[in-house]
């Protein structure tokens, strides 16, 4: 992937999009394609296919999608099968007939089969049954996967699958309702803190274990991945460490700086009681991550300070 190179990051101002354009620019790739939602409808096909022949990109970084927590995707499962779908087989398919040299297609850590052995190998794909509460979504995005593998089989492409853990970090989603764990927590401790509430109240036992990497790390990983790796076979992309949820809420009370009690609804499930990554094809690659947790959430949680001052619908704390 040379400087001068035309790149096309889908979803540019979504978490992972946002990343990875900070990643590139910062290493002098310059000659991106940047679309919004209002200027390329992704869902469009003949729009899609039209920006393809216009814009001949020569590198594809496919993180446009319809993403969401449990209660989004078991709420809308038609919305996240259907849009996630049609984004990817727009795209994967304008790439191939456009003939970019090499397309890097993000995918999700709950492609993965529900009950799957710890820490998870990509070899465990398809192993067993989805959790049901987002399976819509997985859905797609092992379909995502099996396109990029079958049309390097039948065209002789270069696309090539990434399946990141839980990612945080700026650009995240903090609606209250849609968000996942550690962005929903960070937006609960704040909430409390200008309250001046004298607790918060967490669903579950605590126990549950979960591992999570800096979105600047997983934009990282991803342009090693788009200059160094040129196999079908997909990358997981984690730390390969977790951390239980009281741990996570323990530290983002104290980052926040939450002077209140830390309460457990032990009626509400827990989840899957754990869910790693096995990365050491990653790290047999030559990459590992470098943003540690702490610093990690210090850094999001800057981050979500500056959009509450700027006063972002889904920031603002009512």
């Amino acid at each position: 992937m040379k400087k001068d190179n035309k790149i096309y990051v889908a979803g540019h101002n979504g978490l992972v999009g946002s990343a990875i354009v900070r990643n590139l620019k910062k290493n002098g790739y310059l000659n991106l394609i940047l679309k919004t939602r209002q200027e390329l409808d992704l869902l469009n096909q003949q729009a899609v296919a039209n920006f393809f022949s216009k814009e001949r990109p020569d590198y594809v970084f496919l993180a446009a999608a319809k993403v969401g927590g449990i209660h989004a995707n078991d709420t809308y499962p038609a919305d996240f099968i259907y849009q996630n779908l049609q984004i990817q087989n727009n795209i994967i398919h304008s790439a191939y007939l456009n003939k970019v040299k090499k397309l890097l297609f993000l995918g999700s850590s709950c492609i993965y089969p529900k009950n799957c052995p710890q820490p998870i190998k990509e070899e465990y794909l398809l192993t067993g049954k989805l959790e049901p509460t987002n399976e819509a979504y997985a859905l797609a995005k092992i379909s995502g996967i099996k396109m990029c593998q079958v049309y390097n089989k039948q065209y002789k492409t270069n696309f090539i699958s990434v399946m990141p853990t839980n990612l945080y970090g700026p650009n995240d989603n903090f609606h209250p309702e849609n968000s996942h764990v550690l962005p929903a927590l960070i937006r609960k401790f704040h909430k409390a803190k200008i309250n001046n509430d004298d607790n918060v109240t967490i669903w579950g036992t605590g126990s549950a274990m979960r591992e999570f990497l800096h979105v600047d790390d997983m934009a990282d990983a991803c342009v090693f991945l788009m200059k160094n790796y040129n196999e079908s076979e997909f990358v997981n992309i984690g730390t390969g460490v977790d951390i239980t949820i009281k741990e996570l809420a323990e530290t983002i009370k104290e980052i926040t700086q939450f002077k209140g009690q830390l309460g457990w609804d032990t009626s509400k499930p827990d989840g899957t009681a754990r869910k790693l990554l096995n990365v050491n094809k990653l790290h047999d690659l030559g990459w590992s991550h470098k943003i540690n947790l702490e610093d990690g959430i210090k850094d999001t949680y800057k981050w979500f300070n500056n959009q509450t001052i700027k006063k972002i619908p889904e920031i603002i704390i009512n």
